[in-house]
């Protein structure tokens, strides 16, 4: 969570072609933008990282 934006902000390995071809298919990749993959793994720290960020709303 990046306190300073108030956005998430996501480390993953970049997609393959195939993926990146079929992302494409509901609208363009802008070039300041990537396709990641997060691995299942993940789910829960990103989970948690939500409700982190949700409860810094709040306040």
């Amino acid at each position: 969570m990046d306190e300073e934006t108030r956005q998430l902000v996501f480390q993953g390995r970049e997609a393959d072609e195939k993926t990146r071809d079929e992302c494409l298919k509901s609208g363009p990749i802008p070039d300041y933008e990537a396709v990641i993959r997060v691995p299942f793994s993940m789910v829960a720290a990103i989970r948690e990282a939500c409700d982190v960020a949700e409860r810094a709303a709040v306040r």
